[in-house]
């Protein structure tokens, strides 16, 4: 909300040295004393005084109000890279913009603003502003925190804006106190999309009522009336505060049935934790290796000189993945420090072998899917909820392939169970995913109907439908979705008092797609793309 901005200083003759033009200057003289090689020497010693301290030119004579009136240009980049220059002008307004920003996105005490050292560098900056004290500005930051607020709920309260939230409670670990926020997610007019922190507070406990009352009261302070979905983690108290809040609150689509959305998140680091609680014996080698050079700062620096005599980079193995994609490279390092340590090899039990490695750059390669899918679900910059089927398909086709293999047999089926739980059935799954995805100009209708038949024929283990029979339930299944879509279009309608048209514009021709989903990729290259003929705005 609120955005620090450059303050441009006059582009005068500020920064240079005060040298008169050379109509003024008595030539000979200059001549005498150039060598001389300072600049102030050369002011009122080689030329005419009496001129110079009466020009009407020389800056220092300019009266105050001359100077004010006289335009100066300004150079600014936008993100972009793109530049623009602009008549600059000194602005009060702007000025205690920026500082309010600098003060609570900088997050800098108040007491920061008396510094005698920023003092200087504003003045340096632009002499004509004048700072207020540390009390001024945190009233003005209390000011406009209100004011902003206004704003926002002036937004949030409008019956035309849809709001998605988003929740997470935790307890502090050194404070031993039960912390939630509530974010809200929305789409303004202009088709920008934004989030907010519309509640930080503490709780009392983590139990299902207690965490209802404090999301129903966030939502009636902002005076919000079309919450559509609300995504938390798969937590069981979640399930019973979404159960309270839907009976709180009025149904925009049946009933709100559809209102409780899984973080997508964190069920891949359910899927991936129920495949790690298995131990492997060459990760467990390493790790015992790992903890034990940890456990000396005298271990820690041989080992460092081990990886400077094995040519290896420095790694910092913060989480488990870290840990398996580097230590592929660092397999020199230990047999290295194995010779300079003669302990560690009689502490850890052996060192890790080349077949260690061979493993773990196996897992490596396996869990690489997960990170990556992660990540990209992680992104809070740009819409994904449109990609959510191809991504969890994705993932469903990665098992798949692995599950047979021997060196993930052990893991993969247990994976695979935490996998159904949750995207087995597309019956679990929320409407409004499969909504994205028919508005997804690169899906629409075909793709659902590739989506479905995947599903259904992994449900389909023990062969009890036929291929008929699962594309009739696809063809079905897609027509059923469609028809929804076509029954939720009508409440935007009916809300922003707009009318259906059956005038379309022609579409693009969609060429990209995301190479590291496998799944998605073969349908973009097997040809199948969505028709575009329509009868409908919505069609």
């Amino acid at each position: 909300m609120i955005q620090t901005m450059d303050v441009h200083e006059d582009q005068d003759l500020d920064g240079l040295p005060n040298v008169p033009s050379s109509r003024y200057r008595n030539s000979d003289a200059h001549d005498a004393n150039i060598e001389d090689g300072n600049p102030a020497n050369w002011i009122g010693k080689d030329f005419d005084d009496q001129h110079f301290n009466g020009c009407k030119l020389n800056p220092d004579n300019i009266p105050k109000q001359v100077d004010d009136k006289q335009q100066k240009l300004s150079f600014t980049k936008a993100p972009n890279g793109e530049g623009h220059v602009y008549t600059w002008k000194h602005d009060d307004t702007r000025i205690q913009l920026a500082l309010l920003g600098l003060f609570t996105i900088g997050e800098l005490p108040f007491k920061f603003i008396e510094n005698e050292t920023f003092i200087e560098f504003v003045n340096a900056l632009n002499g004509r502003v004048k700072l207020p004290s540390r009390h001024k500005i945190s009233r003005d930051v209390v000011s406009f925190y209100l004011m902003e607020r206004q704003k926002l709920y002036k937004h949030l309260s409008n019956p035309k804006t849809a709001i998605h939230l988003t929740t997470d409670t935790w307890t502090s670990s050194c404070q031993k106190i039960n912390y939630m926020v509530v974010t809200a997610h929305f789409i303004t007019e202009d088709f920008v999309m934004h989030k907010r922190v519309v509640n930080f507070r503490e709780v009392d406990t983590h139990k299902a009522e207690d965490m209802a009352r404090e999301l129903l009261i966030c939502i009636n302070e902002w005076g919000m009336k079309n919450v559509m979905t609300m995504t938390v983690d798969n937590a069981k108290t979640n399930d019973a505060a979404i159960n309270i809040i839907v009976k709180e609150l009025p149904g925009i689509y049946e009933n709100d049935k559809h209102f409780h959305i899984r973080c997508m998140a964190d069920i891949i680091n359910l899927v991936v934790k129920m495949g790690l609680k298995h131990e492997v014996y060459h990760v467990k080698n390493l790790q015992d290796a790992v903890k034990y050079i940890r456990a000396s700062s005298q271990r820690i620096k041989t080992f460092k000189q081990a990886m400077k005599d094995a040519a290896v980079e420095s790694q910092k193995w913060n989480s488990t993945f870290e840990l398996l994609r580097s230590a592929y490279d660092v397999k020199d390092a230990f047999l290295e420090y194995s010779h300079q340590d003669p302990m560690f090899q009689k502490t850890v039990g052996r060192v890790p072998s080349h077949s260690d490695f061979e493993m773990i750059k196996k897992m490596m390669e396996f869990l690489e899917k997960f990170k990556k899918k992660t990540e990209k679900v992680s992104c809070s910059t740009k819409p994904i909820f449109h990609t959510y089927t191809r991504e969890i398909l994705d993932i469903e086709q990665h098992l798949r392939k692995h599950e047979t293999n021997p060196d993930f047999m052990f893991m993969v089926p247990d994976m695979k169970d935490k996998y159904d739980k949750y995207w087995g059935d597309y019956d679990t799954i929320s409407d409004y995913v499969f909504f994205a995805t028919l508005l997804d100009p690169q899906c629409k209708s075909k793709f659902m109907k590739v989506v479905f038949n995947q599903m259904l024929k992994a449900k389909n283990k023990h062969k009890k439908m036929s291929a008929d029979e699962i594309e009739s339930k696809a063809r079905a299944k897609v027509i059923d979705i469609e028809c929804k879509l076509d029954k939720f279009f009508k409440t935007y309608l009916e809300r922003s008092n707009m009318t259906s048209s059956s005038q379309q514009e022609t579409p693009e021709e969609v060429v990209n797609f995301d190479d590291e989903n496998e799944f998605f990729g073969s349908y973009m290259t097997s040809g199948s793309f969505p028709s575009t003929s329509s009868e409908s705005q919505l069609q």
